[in-house]
């Protein structure tokens, strides 16, 4: 099957929504066709594959396809087309080496599909009007931040009137910010990282102010609750914020999202009402918890650590092993916290069968 028609294919069922039937077998049919692409047409991802014994000729099911730890997105181009194709490139934050994982992508029709679909769902949850405050640089600003092109997108696609962003090249800019909720006369979308947030929080107590934002008003943050100062738990930052700015917590939602990936995580908090720390997983989105010893999955609601196969990463690799620890849950996925060294073992082992070193 050409790239062109796995991606129809994927396009159409992420037209149907969120809420389209997961179905197994259509995923199954789905994943075979793009590991069986992305074999073919991918030199590192090939070799890898080669290397765990594994091919389109023995790969029988989606959960046979070899998986790539994210650190080999550190050591080699994992794309299924030549470098002049690119049309972006998002890299990771490098937060524990100098080396960045890239993630090249030759067109942005199912990355936008994918975010746009899942954003509008748990974050919009069909408000009108609602203007975007963004506590992150613009994508203009951070070209290669997959993050910042999220919230642009997003903000430009399916928010009311131009965004606001509060961080550009001379730095943050947190009394515009606070400046911009005071004057806020309608709900609002506010969006950012974790720590842009506790940044925030640490602005309004420094000027003494405590904000009551316009009812509807919603938060979304991202990127892990560990910063350079402190440490703060998921809970004891969705309450500091609505304690400071008049937001309830049912307003607050957690993303989970990686560089590698084409789709995000959400909790489902705003859109069904009923607070969750399970983030929802797209019907085109699998994950497994593994065992990080063996690597054999553990039973439900066991911990383990996180490999996603996203057949929205049509152009890379569907299936990618993460340094996350989780489990799977009722509601969906809970993200737990980082498996340690798990992202420099996944990398040691990985890097000679990327690179092809002997």
């Amino acid at each position: 099957m050409s790239r062109r028609a796995i991606d129809k294919r994927v396009l159409a069922w992420i037209a149907e929504g969120v809420d389209a039937v997961g179905e197994d077998a259509r995923f199954e049919n789905i994943a075979l066709a793009l590991f069986a692409h992305q074999y073919e047409h991918g030199e590192a991802y090939r070799r890898f594959c080669d290397a765990n014994g594994r091919n389109p000729s023995n790969v029988e099911g989606w959960r046979d396809i070899p998986h790539v730890p994210t650190g080999g997105f550190k050591q080699a181009r994992l794309a299924t087309f030549p470098a002049e194709r690119d049309v972006r490139t998002f890299r990771t934050s490098g937060s524990s080496t100098a080396v960045r994982g890239e993630l090249h992508l030759d067109s942005l029709e199912l990355y936008d599909a994918s975010l746009l679909a899942t954003f509008a769902a748990y974050v919009v949850c069909g408000a009108e009007s609602l203007r975007f405050l963004v506590l992150a640089p613009s994508a203009h600003d951070a070209p290669d931040s997959s993050l910042s092109y999220m919230f642009d997108r997003a903000a430009r696609r399916l928010g009311a009137g131009e965004p606001s962003f509060y961080v550009d090249a001379e730095g943050w800019k947190p009394q515009r910010a606070i400046a911009d909720l005071e004057a806020l006369d309608r709900p609002a979308a506010i969006v950012g990282t974790a720590f842009s947030f506790v940044h925030l929080l640490d602005a309004l107590a420094a000027s003494g102010k405590r904000l009551s934002l316009p009812e509807g008003t919603r938060m979304m943050e991202t990127g892990g609750f560990k910063g350079r100062s402190r440490e703060l738990t998921r809970d004891e930052l969705h309450s500091a914020i609505a304690t400071a700015l008049g937001v309830p917590t049912s307003h607050i939602i957690n993303q989970y999202g990686m560089c590698e990936l084409a789709s995000q995580f959400y909790e489902a908090s705003l859109r069904t009402g009923k607070p969750t720390h399970a983030k929802s997983v797209s019907p085109w989105v699998r994950t497994r918890v593994l065992d990080p010893t063996t690597f054999e999955e553990v039973p439900f609601g066991e911990t383990g650590v996180l490999v996603h196969y996203d057949l929205a990463n049509t152009g890379s690799v569907l299936a990618i092993q993460t340094s996350d620890v989780g489990r799977c849950l009722d509601g969906g996925l809970e993200v737990l916290g980082r498996l340690q060294g798990a992202e420099e073992r996944g990398c040691s082992i990985a890097a000679d069968a990327l690179l092809g070193s002997g």
